[in-house]
């Protein structure tokens, strides 16, 4: 079994949401060969569930947008091999994982562990960074050699980690503060990213960068109106940039803690008018 059938046969939870496949798509998938998938989605890390991020995607980009796409939060199926098969590449993750454990869950702080007998080891509170100098090498050669990117949220700590990802990203991350509300302006209203988009606001994690790449692809700006800054950094930073690389193409949106976020109404047009930029479309 391959891993894209892997994938195929996981996607099918999809169709029970009812976010991508028709009876016809199912039949294509049985009797009438291999479907024909555009998207490879890799999500969902200790503090983003991937679950959200197949919802909010599978509305927007799959039922709305019609883009077929497979989700999946397997590390190891992100490969040159793998990525030979799609178009895109979306991302929605950081770049830590806890092998040891952790004690502290969401909406569980400070709540006391109590296990009877007790637990047999204790929580490792260090987290290792996953992505592989090949990984980062995979998507570097996939953009550069046609496909598309379209990274979200979080991905610039992975950049942290790995030259390669943060070559193709474009910036690396400068941390964030907690869920607050924040605006995104638009500061570029001729890419067709943004033509005909107004700016927004979000209660979110409004995620600060330190951008890498010419200041002539920045396409959105968060701003928090209410005077709060982080650390000494501001209250503002660039939030979505877009740009050819090699001959592929790449594009960061920074909101995307939580689902409203992702489905604020002016959001999903730059979300949807990103995948058809992406995959030349417009």
């Amino acid at each position: 079994m391959t891993r894209r059938s892997l994938l195929r046969d996981s996607g099918k939870a999809a169709i029970v949401a009812g976010f991508a496949m028709t009876a016809p798509s199912i039949l294509a998938q049985s009797i009438y060969g291999k479907r024909q998938v555009t998207g490879f989605a890799l999500g969902g890390d200790r503090y983003h569930n991937i679950d959200y991020i197949r919802t909010a995607l599978g509305k927007t980009l799959v039922k709305d947008l019609g883009v077929s796409i497979d989700f999946t939060d397997e590390l190891s199926l992100l490969s040159a091999a793998t990525l030979n098969e799609y178009k895109l590449l979306i991302m929605l993750r950081d770049g830590m994982l806890w092998p040891g454990g952790y004690e502290a869950m969401p909406g569980g702080r400070g709540t006391p562990v109590v296990s009877d007998p007790p637990l047999a080891n204790k929580f490792d509170p260090n987290p290792v960074y996953w992505m592989t100098v090949e990984q980062g090498k995979a998507i570097k050669q996939f953009v550069q050699n046609g496909g598309s990117a379209l990274f979200y949220h979080n991905v610039t700590y992975i950049a942290r980690q790995n030259q390669e990802f943060r070559d193709v990203l474009g910036a690396v991350t400068q941390e964030h503060p907690p869920l607050r509300p924040f605006k995104v302006k638009i500061v570029n209203k001729d890419h067709p990213i943004t033509r005909g988009v107004n700016d927004f606001v979000v209660t979110d994690e409004q995620h600060f960068v330190k951008y890498d790449k010419d200041p002539k692809y920045i396409l959105m700006q968060s701003v928090n109106e209410d005077g709060l800054t982080w650390k000494d950094l501001g209250n503002s930073s660039v939030a979505g940039w877009a740009y050819d690389y090699g001959k592929g193409r790449v594009c960061y949106l920074a909101p995307g803690h939580v689902i409203s976020a992702l489905w604020n109404p002016e959001y999903e047009k730059i979300q949807k008018n990103a995948v058809k930029w992406l995959l030349r479309e417009t």
